[in-house]
């Protein structure tokens, strides 16, 4: 017998991210939290005054950072003290559209975008993330495994236009050798990297090959114009993670 019991109303969540999120949390909590105590993509328990915080160490935009998980109720005591601590590190609110601009930067794939029921996990370049030897197997597994013994003729792209102020809205058709080849899925402008940014889906024979790609002369067509873009396999901006 199980019981499933839904507590999203009993949580909120704060996302505290920059390269110094890590001072700033140490400031209000105290906590050991460099890599060795608190590893990328581990979850540890805190306290933030009289709060319970769960702090999962991940970002969704390429820099060093946390989730913090709270209790609903002492969500706006853990958010002023990370206010009155952060005046000191630069800390100010983001929007959205903020971070939509900093995950493309770095090339993180969003659901409903770069993700759907049209795409497998080779293409959109997530290989890493499938169990292939996972117990009793998984549905799809031997269309992926045959996928995977052959060369890739679609793969997600990011681009980066040559022109700093073009201004991309979604869709734009992307060109190659006279061809239409795909389309954008994502994009924003990137304040990081310095012009527009974007990803997509291109069918093209060698669409997985490093090589290729950053030979390869796109363009993306924005209202009728065709704008000069770099294509790439590794994310714009830090693709070591090192950040």
């Amino acid at each position: 017998r199980a019981t499933l019991t839904d507590v999203s109303g009993a949580w909120a969540v704060l996302g505290l991210m920059g390269p110094r999120s890590r001072a700033l949390l140490k400031a209000v909590t105290g906590a050991a939290l460099d890599g060795a105590a608190c590893p990328f993509g581990t979850l540890t328990s805190l306290a933030i005054g009289a709060a319970p915080v769960r702090a999962a160490r991940i970002t969704y935009v390429g820099e060093l950072g946390w989730e913090l998980y709270v209790p609903v109720e002492f969500a706006a005591v853990v958010y002023e003290a990370l206010v009155g601590g952060g005046a000191m590190h630069g800390l100010r609110d983001a929007g959205y559209y903020a971070m939509d601009s900093l995950r493309m930067e770095k090339a993180y794939r969003a659901w409903g975008h770069e993700l759907t029921s049209d795409d497998t996990p080779l293409e959109a370049g997530l290989a890493f993330t499938v169990a292939w030897d996972k117990p009793g197997g998984f549905i799809g597994r031997e269309a992926l495994l045959r996928q995977r013994d052959t060369p890739l003729g679609k793969r997600l792209i990011t681009f980066v236009l040559d022109d700093p102020d073009a201004l991309l809205w979604g869709d734009e058709p992307i060109h190659h050798d006279g061809r239409t080849v795909g389309p954008a899925t994502s994009p924003a402008y990137g304040h990081t990297i310095g012009g527009a940014v974007a990803m997509g889906y291109v069918q093209m024979p060698g669409a997985a090959d490093p090589r290729v790609i950053a030979d390869a002369k796109f363009e993306l067509e924005i209202a009728g114009r065709r704008f000069a873009a770099r294509g790439r396999l590794p994310a714009p901006y830090a693709p070591t993670a090192a950040r």
